[in-house]
């Protein structure tokens, strides 16, 4: 399974040329073991779709390719943690969260295992591939899960600096990535703490808390906004749980209307957990979730998806200036 791929292996070969935001998940890994920390990888079969074809070159007695069986990789990864290896494992995300439930709920988190979970292609980025293969309910279900981080990065940079500031996480994450071709929001790599959000503006008027691929377009929309004299806001809650209370809080005590923006539906993801800090502090300020709108997406290119559901910029800005006029 870990011997040489023929070179004429179908087109593969040159994804990562063509989505250069794939290489970040590799690059994060490498510095962890540069840095002495014990980890390893494994994928389903989707080396050359995340990246992990990198890794696997660099250090491969430290790459695991399970094939297609997903449930026997996150089983077989929590039985690797018990040897004191933090093990990295990767798949598409509506696979890992859908297919994968059972053993990510029992053998990694209920076990306590420090597995790191990573669910690739996110939301509707897929396009074409359909509704089986958009991960739309992945939010949702991760958070539910006692004791699992969810981490949303917004870019690859970001993704990066979590995967780094995971070495010191004893407890198991589940990270939410695209598809390599998410516009940059961090031109260098951010600082990343868990439970912690990244404020990108204040607004008086409107804060949009974002986080994945939404943040880029949360940003462009605030900004075109702020340019005709609004005032709107930007946080991006990358770290959906542990859940940055403060920052929704002090948004919600500045601002007059908060609007989330996700990649996912609407019930659950971090429209919900947003939701839930407001009612349970008793704040009264207007709330707007965006994102899909409970219902199966539909089949297109991605960014055909994006404009459709209204999470490309002009749609988030569309969306934005209805909430608050």
């Amino acid at each position: 399974m870990n011997g040489p791929l023929s070179p004429n292996s179908w087109q593969y070969r040159g994804l990562n040329a063509v989505n250069p935001g794939l290489d970040h998940l590799s690059n994060g890994l490498i510095d962890l073991v540069k840095a002495g920390h014990n980890v390893m990888a494994g994928s389903a079969d989707l080396q050359y779709s995340n990246g992990l074809n990198r890794f696997a070159a660099a250090y491969p007695d430290r790459y695991i390719s399970f094939g297609i069986s997903e449930q026997n990789m996150v089983s077989t990864a929590a039985g690797i943690a018990t040897c004191g290896v933090t093990p990295f494992v990767a798949t598409f995300a509506s696979f890992l969260a859908l297919l994968v439930c059972e053993q990510i709920r029992m053998d990694v988190a209920y076990s306590a295992q420090p597995v790191r979970l990573v669910g690739h292609h996110t939301g509707i980025s897929l396009g074409f591939y359909g509704t089986s293969h958009h991960a739309t309910e992945d939010i949702a279900i991760m958070r539910s899960i006692a004791d699992l981080a969810v981490i949303s990065p917004a870019d690859g940079p970001q993704l990066e600096a979590a995967i780094r500031a995971s070495a010191d996480y004893d407890k198991p994450i589940y990270f939410r990535i695209g598809r390599g071709r998410d516009p940059v929001v961090y031109k260098e790599t951010p600082t990343f703490t868990f439970g912690k959000a990244h404020e990108h503006l204040k607004g008086e008027e409107l804060t949009i808390i974002a986080c994945g691929m939404a943040v880029h377009g949360a940003l462009e929309a605030a900004s075109a906004m702020n340019a005709d004299g609004r005032s709107v806001g930007v946080i991006d809650m990358a770290c959906i749980k542990p859940l940055d209370r403060d920052a929704i809080l002090e948004a919600a005590s500045r601002s007059k209307k908060i609007m989330t923006v996700e990649e996912h539906n609407v019930l659950g993801g971090l429209g919900g957990a947003v939701a839930e800090v407001l009612a349970d502090e008793g704040i009264g300020v207007k709330l707007k979730r965006h994102g899909i709108y409970d219902e199966y997406s539909l089949i297109a290119p991605p960014t055909h998806l994006y404009a459709h559901y209204k999470l490309d910029a002009a749609g988030i800005r569309s969306v934005a200036e209805a909430f608050i006029a």
